[in-house]
């Protein structure tokens, strides 16, 4: 009963902030983060093809990626759940080789740089290894390296939870983003290393 609510919660947070993206197509750009930076910035059309590739892509990935974790849907549907699974990577890689790209534009100095910067190549690392691993036909060596991609992916949910909490802690959006860009992705690495490691142990 736990665990099914757990499944529900990060599917709601996935959904949600999986279609947070589309926001930036409705309303005024200086939205949210896009705030933080200057207008130069806003009118650079290279940075703007790196974030907007960033959202939409990251976006598509995290709202479809928590359904290949579900054991009975991906047996009864294993077509749809290949299919799904190559939009993800697909989405997956864009999305972490901009985030690498923007990530050197980051609010916040040399801090918030390389936390994003690194999120970026570890995302696309772990996605690149899941795709290899699974044309291998190496299906439980995927699994794992699915699971650390995920993880890394729901980096946008746990941002947009710890940034208000530590901006209301200390009291500055400045302060608090150098510290968000490491806290959003590092937990959910180590929950994923638990995770992996658990499913280890019952092979």
């Amino acid at each position: 009963m736990i665990k099914k609510g757990l499944w529900v919660v990060l599917a709601v947070m996935a959904i949600l902030i999986g279609l947070y993206p589309a926001i930036y197509f409705l309303v005024d750009r200086k939205f949210g983060l896009l705030n933080t930076k200057s207008d130069a910035l806003l009118t650079y059309d290279f940075w703007n093809v790196g974030f907007y590739t960033h959202i939409i892509f990251g976006g598509i990935a995290l709202l479809i990626g928590w359904t290949q974790f579900r054991a009975g849907f991906r047996n009864r549907h294993l077509k749809l759940h290949k299919r799904i699974g190559k939009v993800y990577v697909f989405g997956a890689l864009l999305s972490a080789l901009a985030g690498i790209y923007i990530g050197h534009f980051a609010t916040g100095g040399l801090v918030s740089m390389l936390g994003f910067i690194l999120l970026g190549i570890l995302w696309f690392y772990f996605t690149l290894m899941a795709y290899v691993t699974i044309k291998k036909k190496q299906i439980d060596n995927h699994e794992k390296m699915m699971i650390y991609s995920y993880a890394l992916c729901f980096s946008a949910v746990t941002l947009r939870i710890w940034l208000p909490l530590l901006t209301m802690l200390f009291g500055d959006f400045n302060t608090a983003y150098p510290i968000v860009a490491w806290l959003c992705w590092l937990p959910n690495l180590l929950v994923a290393f638990f995770i992996v490691r658990g499913i280890s142990k019952e092979k």
